[in-house]
């Protein structure tokens, strides 16, 4: 596994889906300078553990917004597949109301270049190259600071689901540290420090 903390976070144009729209070109580049952003991976879309997540970052997106960080989703599945399940009701197990981005990632390099695709490639028995696993995202996130620098990186495997606390304090953390200088011990919480 690759750590991409202290590095600049890989570049990418891709499709996203964001709030029932297509656009095309999408890249991270647009925050440097403006904003942190959080951008994560999940497994996949129609799925059971992933909507949770998703949601949840939705029905919190105002405390990332008050912490200027952009939120940005991304799996290997398509932008079709995306709208598809932002345009379905949330009681029949859609997404619907999720504004920020997805980035459909079909080629599945962006996952690759953040070291979080599983599966890998292998030869048969003719020696022929093969996929060998299931080529979904693990659960990634990084926290890439305004220079587009990865500060935090998490990978969890597809079946355990993330802390939104947690992510909203290591953003906490950092902010702290950009602003004061200051290093964040054990359990730091920004609560503490008023």
């Amino acid at each position: 596994m690759a750590v991409l903390v202290g590095k600049r976070a890989p570049s990418f144009k891709a499709v996203a889906v964001i709030d029932g729209t297509f656009e095309v070109d999408f890249s991270l580049d647009r925050y440097l300078g403006k904003k942190h952003v959080l951008f994560y991976f999940y497994p996949a879309d129609f799925s059971v553990v992933c909507p949770t997540e998703i949601l949840a970052f939705q029905d919190r997106l105002e405390e990332f917004e008050r912490r200027s960080v952009a939120v940005v989703g991304c799996s290997t599945d398509s932008q079709y597949a995306h709208l598809a399940w932002q345009l379905m009701p949330r009681d029949r197990g859609g997404i619907a109301g999720v504004k920020y981005p997805l980035v459909a990632d079909t080629t599945k390099t962006i996952a690759a270049n953040y070291d979080v695709l599983g599966g890998h490639y292998d030869y048969n028995e003719q020696g022929e190259m093969t996929f060998v696993g299931s080529p979904l995202a693990y659960r990634g996130l990084f926290l890439i600071d305004k220079d587009g620098i990865v500060r935090h990186q998490l990978v969890n495997d597809r079946p355990l689901g993330r802390s939104l606390n947690e992510v909203l304090r290591m953003i906490d953390a950092l902010q702290h540290f950009e602003k004061n200088g200051e290093a964040c011990p054990v359990d730091w919480a920004a609560d503490a420090q008023s």
